[in-house]
């Protein structure tokens, strides 16, 4: 017994060490996230007028994703679905913006903290709304201390890579770490001409502007501002790439650089088109890909991250405490040597939004469910007779005010340029139906196609299907629920009341007499 004992007494610390060692074995996990990018805006997607090597390096070095999707194109809801690996129709409050973030739904930082990993954050987290419970910040601790003289005014002055240094000299040994670098930029608002002024571009780079919006010199200087804007971004993510190779922890940090929706420009965010939820997606784990430098042209969720995360940190779901999700973690993509479509079954994604920003009465919201596949979009809009911009008598306010936005507005006064103003403000048909591989800018409706009818009912009977399997209320006819659904910040009367009363409860919000009312 004595003997045992001794031995009994000996492998105790050994224990110990074994279960430090698998813990410094398990991969880092960096996940970075601009604030309002559309595809394909970064170098390595080929475009010329914005810089970004921190994101092309990890796309080198690391996989380079054709056809990644947020459920959502807003970023409460957006930001939800990566947190908890759900879609937002399943997140009941949440798939809202300006929301209650409800207690039941346990996310991946706070599953990974209650598994060893040390969890942080910078910047921008889960927002806009408040979190019910007794529960910190979902993106994780925050780290807001650094700050330095932004580049513009529109820029925050957060020093997002200082405040990552900050978390790694905090980071004890003998955890793997989870952090959230969370940018504002390129969010509104820009300092108008800072992009040629301070950044050194000129009009004449931008090869394409959108069909959708005016070509002209306002919008190519919107546009570059807000170019300079990803820039600033992705310049703190080469800081952090540098900072994680001075300290030898680059190799096995899971690197994941993407955004939460699409750039905050009329007809993009907040709508569903292919703008609005295709988004910028590359990964890097030098020790966890096992073919890097490969393009992938696999349909990617923003519900697949939650899964990635929980599998390469050494968990099954089912001990996370957090709710089911449908995702489908991407860990197969990294284990293959594959290029182009690696997975089949990976051959569409699912989209759909409720009830955004204020500007419509009883604060309705714009309800859409979508599906994306094979180069085609599908939409059923449920509530055609709304605008889906918001209200004209409160300024459209589901598409944040800029130069961009005052020139689409503008447009709408000359009949050769009314198309502009149709296509992001007027309203809609009730099924929408793009060839977004030939027609990215989803201008041509073909729901009503002849030649479209066996695609659209297939498309739309596998969406409808897959939504009742996820428990969507609105295949229940419980749609009017999202409505009911208070903001956060909701006190007395409903947002829209309050501001039709001439309450500002965000700053850059118009007046409502500034907008002259439109005969449907």
């Amino acid at each position: 017994m004595r003997h045992l004992l001794i031995c009994l007494t000996l492998l105790i610390p050994l224990a110990r060490f074994c279960v430090v060692a698998r813990a410094d074995e398990r991969p880092n996990i960096l996940f970075c996230i601009s604030d309002d990018q559309s595809y394909p805006y970064t170098g390595a997607y080929g475009t010329k007028w914005v810089s970004t090597p921190g994101f092309d390096r990890v796309a080198r070095e690391g996989l380079l994703f054709n056809n990644a999707y947020t459920p959502n194109a807003k970023c409460a809801p957006s930001r939800a679905c990566i947190l908890t690996g759900r879609n937002s129709w399943q997140l009941e409050e949440a798939a809202n913006h300006w929301c209650y973030f409800p207690e039941k739904f346990k996310v991946y930082t706070e599953a990974l903290s209650d598994a060893g990993y040390f969890v942080g954050s910078t910047g921008k987290g889960w927002a806009p709304g408040k979190v019910v419970g007794n529960r910190g910040p979902l993106a994780g601790k925050p780290y807001q201390k650094q700050h330095a003289k932004p580049p513009t005014s529109g820029i925050s002055s957060i020093d997002y890579a200082s405040n990552f240094n900050d978390f790694l000299d905090d980071r004890p040994t003998d955890k793997p770490f989870c952090f959230w670098y969370g940018a504002t930029e390129p969010h509104r608002g820009y300092e108008f001409q800072s992009g040629i002024k301070k950044g050194g571009k000129s009009i004449d780079q931008i090869e394409k502007v959108p069909d959708f919006w005016p070509d002209n010199e306002t919008v190519r200087t919107d546009m570059l501002d807000y170019a300079f804007e990803i820039e600033h971004f992705d310049h703190h993510l080469v800081r952090m790439l540098d900072e994680l190779d001075k300290r030898g922890l680059l190799d096995n940090t899971l690197i994941v650089v993407t955004a939460d929706n699409g750039m905050p420009f009329p007809r993009v965010k907040g709508q569903e088109y292919e703008m609005s939820n295709h988004l910028p997606l590359a990964i890097m784990w030098k020790k966890g890909i096992t073919k890097p430098g490969r393009t992938i042209d696999d349909y990617v969720s923003f519900i697949d991250y939650a899964p990635t995360f929980i599998e390469v940190a050494g968990l099954k779901w089912s001990q996370t405490g957090m709710q089911l999700s449908p995702g489908r973690s991407l860990v197969e993509i990294f284990d293959s040597e594959k290029s182009g479509h690696v997975i089949p079954e990976r051959d569409h994604v699912l989209i759909g939004k409720e009830r955004h920003d204020v500007g419509r009465p009883e604060d309705q919201g714009y309800p859409i469910r979508g599906i994306v596949k094979d180069g085609y979009i599908f939409l059923r809009n449920f509530e055609p007779d709304r605008w889906p911009g918001g209200n004209p008598e409160t300024g459209y306010l589901n598409c944040d005010g800029s130069p961009t936005k005052t020139e689409v507005l503008k447009a709408r006064r000359d009949a050769s340029t009314h198309h502009f103003w149709q296509e992001s403000f007027g309203k809609r048909k009730d099924v929408e139906m793009f060839h977004a591989s030939a027609d990215r800018y989803c201008l041509t409706n073909v729901a009503d196609s002849p030649d479209a009818a066996a695609r659209r009912a297939a498309l739309e009977q596998q969406m409808t299907t897959e939504l009742k399997q996820q428990g969507d209320p609105r295949m229940e006819g419980k749609g009017y629920l999202f409505d009911r659904y208070p903001y956060a910040d909701k006190s007395g009367l409903g947002f829209y009341e309050r501001y039709m009363k001439g309450e500002k409860m965000r700053a850059g919000w118009v007046n409502p007499s500034d907008f002259e009312k439109i005969d449907e």
